[in-house]
């Protein structure tokens, strides 16, 4: 039987039905995981405006140097289910182990240090010639919130190795209970250590005698919580006996120099996209929106936690697209492959299409439901009006987006991702700070949607490239697993 009606029960009808089969799982996890950090910014925003921005900032600079690892493990996918594809089991559980190699240098070398050197990074570069009030109040919480998930770091990406190793073997299921029990688990740690002994007193909510109320920092701890939560319970199923009998997962942990360096050659420009889209959002948000004031960076941290919830059933989608065209190219079936892109794609603008209408006719109370605490009036109508305006930018580039996310995808099933690796990174200099910081200099009368403008208008091009990249057919002349290749 062909590997890959041997692995998909879907695998002889329709292809939206197997885009589907494989993607709702990880629609429910990828959808989880952002609701998490979804409701963290809640909690945090009945605190106060500053702490919002607090979060907003520490959270992503902390989150720069995980997506340049966390984007090159992406490929631990395409590596697993092209060999699944290709019938080589039991050669699947070394790129996990790779993974995890990887991650221990990285977070030793390079995401310890960058905590220590947090609170001058915020003052000295990330704040540098900003008026904002209390900046050292706002440099202190971002320093230790920053620090707090950069610390809990390890966890993060080695589980970024391990769901995708899962998603490569087509059981996504396990890592959607994962990630819906350690978002249960943060969200009520958050809560707790948000609030502490006082509770919600607006809600009338009680909180849990004898605790203290940490604010921002209990939410940092509640996240690295959730997230170790989220990386045990499919290890713990990696090295049960079902997955050592297949891919003899327990045997396979020494570090094998191959696995490695080939999750490096394929895995850099993924890192190069990821990591230098974090670094471009990161100056965007901070420096970029950051000129126009406290009130348009809270503003946009409300409306980037609404975009985080719109693309994330994209990314599943773009898994899905991962795992599904590498198992069709490993069992030789490169038209199969592009079907599943085709349909992938469809999927994706069908859900982000959905919430582009929504930012639309929803947009005020999506806003006004993060202002909460202690808001002056005259602020919170600065916030909802910069707020809404945003809504309705965003809402214009929606389908667009699901298509860049998608494709993206599928060419890293295939194998494809230098071209788009470079294509995104120069994009992202180029529109996003570029074009952002001339609208935000030359035409200071839009305020803060000017540069927002121009990440538009980068979400645009991308869209259009990767999509006429895939169509172009190029990735099919890509061949990382040989179906005639020796077991190694």
């Amino acid at each position: 039987m062909d590997p890959l009606q041997a692995r998909s029960p879907l695998a002889s009808r329709h292809p939206l039905l197997e885009v589907w089969f494989l993607a709702w799982p990880t629609i429910i996890t990828m959808t989880s995981y952002t609701v998490m950090q979804f409701v963290d910014k809640l909690m945090v925003g009945q605190i106060g405006p500053l702490e919002l921005t607090a979060q907003g900032n520490g959270g992503i600079w902390a989150f720069t140097p995980l997506a340049f690892l966390m984007g090159a493990l992406v490929v631990v996918n395409t590596y697993v289910s092209q060999n699944m594809g290709a019938g080589r089991p039991e050669k699947v559980a070394r790129y996990l182990w790779g993974g995890v190699h990887i991650s221990i240098v990285v977070w030793l070398v390079v995401l310890v240090p960058f905590a220590a050197i947090m609170p001058w990074f915020f003052e000295n570069v990330v704040h540098s010639g900003h008026t904002i009030d209390d900046m050292d109040r706002l440099i202190e919480l971002e320093s230790e919130y920053s620090q707090i998930l950069l610390l809990g770091g390890l966890f993060t990406i080695c589980a970024r190795s391990v769901h995708q190793f899962f998603f490569g073997i087509m059981r996504p299921k396990v890592v959607t209970v994962a990630v819906i029990i350690g978002n249960i688990v943060n969200v009520a740690l958050n809560y707790v250590l948000i609030f502490g002994d006082a509770g919600h007193p607006a809600l009338n909510l009680p909180g849990v005698p004898g605790v203290p109320a940490l604010g921002v920092h209990g939410a940092a701890i509640g996240t690295v919580v959730g997230v170790f939560v989220e990386l045990m319970i499919p290890f713990v199923v990696f090295l049960g006996p079902r997955c050592h009998r297949e891919f003899a997962s327990r045997t396979s942990w020494r570090p094998h120099l191959k696995t490695i360096r080939e999750l490096i050659r394929l895995g850099w420009p993924g890192s190069l996209v990821s990591g230098n889209e974090i670094i471009c959002w990161s100056i965007f948000m901070t420096v970029l929106v950051g000129i126009f004031g406290e009130n348009s960076m809270t503003a946009g941290w409300i409306v980037l936690g609404y975009m985080h919830l719109s693309f994330m059933p994209a990314v599943a989608i773009s898994f899905a697209a991962n795992t599904l065209v590498g198992n069709a190219i490993g069992s030789g079936k490169p038209d199969l492959a592009a079907s599943h892109a085709r349909w992938s794609v469809g999927l994706s603008i069908f859900f982000m299409s959905c919430c582009a209408v929504l930012f639309v006719v929803f947009r005020g109370p999506m806003i006004e439901l993060f202002l909460g605490g202690d808001v002056e009036p005259e602020q919170f109508r600065d916030i909802l009006d910069i707020g809404t305006n945003l809504m309705i930018v965003m809402a214009i580039c929606q389908a667009l987006d699901a298509l860049g996310i998608t494709y993206s995808g599928a060419l890293r099933g295939a194998g494809d991702v230098i071209w788009p690796g470079v294509f995104i990174a120069v994009s992202s200099w180029t529109l996003i700070i570029g074009l952002g910081y001339l609208l935000a200099v030359q035409m200071p009368q839009w305020g803060a949607i000017g540069p927002w403008i121009g990440a538009v208008i980068y979400i645009v091009v991308v869209g259009i490239a990767m999509a006429w990249r895939f169509e172009s057919g190029k990735w099919r002349s890509i061949k990382l697993v040989e179906l005639d290749e020796e077991h190694a």
